[in-house]
C-alpha cells in the first residue's frame, strides 16, 4: 500500500518594526482569507488588535480567533512547542503565520523555525513590513533595517497612499537594493492578497478572486485607490521531463521579484519511480519525492508567483529545462543538486550545506 505523503503547513514570518502596519496586515488575512483555516502565533506581550481580542502579555494561552483560526501569545523560547500544538492534524490548519515582535530579530525566528524538526510544517518565508512614509526616519532610528531586509524573502511596502508618486518610487528602490533578490510589492492599509502569502481555500459558493463580504464591510474609504498590492502568477505544464542540472541551474538564479514556486517535477529517467514535489519561498527550497499516482499522466506542473516577474521569460527558461531527445540523458550524478534539497539527506558527505534565509 502506498503511503500518502504529510501534508505540511507553511509557516510564515511577519516582521517589521513598531507602526509598519505588521497587524494591520494581519488582521487584513484573517478577513480576507476565508475558508482558510490560519494559525497565528504572536511574539509581543502588548495589546494585539485582531478584531475585538486582546491577548495582552498572556504567555502560553491559546485563543479561539472563530472561523477555524487560532491564537497563541509566545516568547522564543515556546515557538517550536506552539508550532506543535498548532500543527497538530486535529487544529486542520491551512497556515500559520508568526507575527514577531516590532524589537524582535527576524532572522533569529526564521533559524527557528528552519531548526524544527516537526515534519508538519515547512518554512513559508519572512515578509517584511515597512512604512513608506517614515522609511529614511526608521533607517536612522533603527539600523538594523537594513540587515533584516537582506534576509527578507518579500517585503511589503505599506501606507503607500501616504507619500507622492516620486517619493513612493524613492523609497521602493531603495528597499529593493536592500532587499537582494526579495519581491517587493506596494500597499496601503496592509491589504495585499493572500495568494501571495499562502494557498486561500475558497469557500463553497464564492469565485475565486471575488470580493468577499469582509472586504466591502471592512473597507475603508481611503482603501478604494489601493484595493491589494499586485503580484503576477505563471503556470506551467508540460509532458516532456526536465533535467535536474538544468533546473537546478534556473532555482539557484531566481529572478528578481519571482517570491513562491510550487508543484511536481518529473525528472523522467533520472527518477522514473517518483515525482518531485517542490515547494522555494525568497532563497529556501525543498523537494519531496513521492510514488507517481497510478494512472495519473507524468506531468510537469509548476506555479510561479510574484511582482513584475517576466511571465514569458520564465516559460522560455523552464523550457529550457526540458530534456532534448533521447541523447540529452542525465548522467547517474545528475539528481545530486535535487537531492541536497530532500529532507532527510543534510547528512550525506557529498551534499552542499543548504542556505538558510
Amino acid at each position: 500500500m502506498t503511503t500518502q505523503p504529510i501534508r505540511q503547513i507553511p509557516v510564515i514570518v511577519l516582521a517589521g518594526f513598531l507602526g509598519a502596519g505588521k497587524t494591520t496586515l494581519l488582521n487584513h488575512l484573517l478577513r480576507s482569507a476565508r475558508g482558510t483555516r490560519i494559525g497565528v502565533m504572536v511574539n509581543d506581550f502588548g495589546d494585539i488588535g485582531i478584531d475585538a481580542m486582546t491577548v495582552a502579555g498572556q504567555v502560553g494561552s491559546t485563543v479561539s480567533l472563530g472561523n477555524g483560526c487560532l491564537c497563541c501569545a509566545v516568547d522564543a523560547s515556546e515557538l517550536d512547542t506552539y508550532l506543535e500544538v498548532l500543527a497538530r492534524p486535529e487544529a486542520r490548519l491551512d497556515v500559520i503565520v508568526i507575527e514577531a515582535s516590532g524589537l524582535a530579530e527576524p532572522q533569529e525566528l526564521v533559524r527557528m523555525v528552519l531548526a524544527s524538526d516537526n515534519e508538519r510544517i515547512v518554512y513559508g518565508g519572512l515578509v517584511e513590513v515597512v512604512d513608506a512614509a517614515e522609511f529614511a526616519a526608521t533607517r536612522t532610528r533603527h539600523p538594523e533595517t537594513d540587515r533584516h531586509l537582506a534576509v527578507a524573502d518579500l517585503v511589503v511596502v505599506n501606507k503607500a497612499d501616504r507619500v507622492a508618486a516620486e517619493e513612493l518610487r524613492t523609497v521602493r528602490e531603495a528597499v529593493a537594493a536592500l532587499a537582494a533578490r526579495a519581491a517587493v510589492v506596494e500597499a496601503a492599509h496592509g491589504r495585499i492578497d493572500p495568494e501571495l502569502l499562502f494557498d486561500r481555500v475558497v469557500p463553497e459558493g464564492e469565485i475565486a478572486g471575488q470580493m468577499s463580504i469582509e472586504d466591502i464591510l471592512y473597507g475603508s474609504e481611503e482603501e478604494h485607490a489601493h484595493p491589494h498590492a499586485a503580484y503576477d502568477t505563471v503556470s506551467v505544464s508540460t509532458a516532456v521531463p526536465l533535467h535536474p542540472r538544468r533546473l537546478m541551474a534556473f532555482l539557484d538564479a531566481r529572478p528578481e521579484g519571482l517570491y513562491r514556486l510550487k508543484g511536481f517535477v518529473d525528472f523522467g529517467a533520472a527518477d522514473p519511480a517518483n515525482r518531485y514535489a517542490v515547494h522555494a519561498v525568497g532563497r529556501f527550497l525543498r523537494f519531496h519525492p513521492e510514488p507517481w499516482p497510478a494512472g495519473e499522466e507524468r506531468l510537469t506542473q509548476l506555479v510561479l508567483i510574484g511582482s513584475g516577474i517576466d511571465a514569458a521569460g520564465l516559460r522560455k527558461e523552464l523550457a529550457g529545462c526540458e530534456l532534448d531527445g533521447p541523447d540529452d540523458t542525465p548522467d547517474e550524478h545528475a539528481m545530486w543538486g535535487v537531492l541536497r534539497y530532500v529532507p532527510g539527506t543534510e547528512d550525506d558527505p557529498t551534499a552542499p550545506t543548504e542556505p538558510t534565509s
